[in-house]
């Protein structure tokens, strides 16, 4: 049997502040504030192996996924949301409803060996696209972490890729 995922929640997503945010993280501006807000959030995620995260107080369950580009070879480290499932962690390209895919997700794509920083931890995974079978269970899943996805979703005329990912 595979380990599971170590889990790190803290904050809370029913408290007021969480339901505030996640109103309006749904909002373009609320996008663009979070885009922002992603590299402050990264060096936070670096320093703390994943155990803190500026969006932490707002229960957001936020992992460091590192990849490696597909064009220069260099790691390229992207703090997003996850939904835990025990030996499986689940990541969707969302870009925030951009017109293109983000580019961790081309790099999963050319190459699924990844690291993620977890609750403390280094993990080495391996990614698999979710089949589009799956997909929609998935998703639901994380529109309940914040209904922001469904924005999302509604922004962009593109087919939002999902990734397992599980111990390598």
């Amino acid at each position: 049997m595979t380990p599971q995922f170590p889990d790190r929640l803290w904050g809370s997503r029913t408290n007021l502040l969480s339901r505030a945010a996640n109103r309006f993280a749904a909002t373009k501006p609320g996008s663009l504030l979070i885009r922002t807000l992603t590299p402050l959030d990264r060096a936070v995620l670096e320093r703390t192996d994943a155990r803190y995260t500026v969006l932490g107080p707002i229960g957001a369950p936020v992992i460091l996924l590192t990849t490696i580009g597909r064009k220069s070879g260099q790691p390229r480290t992207q703090p997003l949301l996850y939904v835990h499932d025990g030996d499986t962690l689940y990541v969707v390209g969302s870009n925030f409803g951009q017109a293109r895919h983000p580019a961790w997700t081309a790099n999963l794509l050319a190459n699924p060996e990844a690291t993620v920083a977890i609750a403390g931890e280094r993990i080495p995974v391996t990614a698999t696209l979710v089949p589009d079978t799956d997909k929609e269970a998935i998703f639901a899943r994380f529109v309940e972490i914040t209904g922001a996805y469904a924005a999302y979703r509604d922004r962009t005329t593109r087919d939002l890729r999902i990734f397992a990912l599980r111990r390598a």
